[in-house]
């Protein structure tokens, strides 16, 4: 009866997990000229959420339970176990890419502030770091997180020149 109460516990965080990564994993609405700083704060965000729940997984009651279900031979643990490493590849993925991401955060200032002349003077370094990024980090070489970062990155220098060409 005690292995049952804990199997339904167990389910529903379950449950709730595969929700938190099912959310994860759609597809990010943002504004069309939203600059490069927001896909670093998307990832912290990410970081923090991803976490927040290993946290939770790790912590003594939530083993003490498992421990229990262990011993009982529990079918639930399975599926338990998948989501504990998937929860983990989601908070090493945010991880990697807010470290990897952080090494732009020079650029943003610039590219945001600038007169076309100045950030024009900082796109070599800009695309040699993001270069970079794209040969050496684990996760966010793909093609989306590239594309969505160019995005980004021009949308930021669109709304720096219009800035400037209307202040001038």
């Amino acid at each position: 009866e005690v292995t049952e109460k804990l199997e339904e516990v167990v389910m529903i965080w379950t449950k709730q997990i595969r929700q938190v990564l099912v959310e994860s994993e759609q597809i990010r609405r943002e504004a069309d000229d939203v600059g490069p700083s927001a896909e670093l704060e998307h990832w912290k965000s990410r970081m923090s959420s991803f976490n927040s729940l290993l946290d939770e997984i790790k912590s003594s009651r939530v083993k003490k339970i498992i421990s229990i279900l262990q011993a009982a031979r529990s079918k639930t643990l399975q599926q338990w176990k998948e989501l504990d490493r998937r929860i983990t590849i989601a908070a090493n993925e945010a991880k990697d890419n807010v470290r990897y991401l952080y090494t732009l955060d020079k650029f943003f200032g610039p590219l945001a502030h600038a007169s076309p002349v100045t950030v024009m003077e900082h796109i070599p370094s800009l695309m040699n770091t993001v270069f970079m990024i794209y040969c050496t980090s684990p996760y966010y070489n793909t093609s989306e997180h590239m594309t969505s970062l160019f995005l980004k990155i021009t949308n930021q220098m669109i709304n720096t020149c219009k800035t400037y060409l209307c202040e001038g």
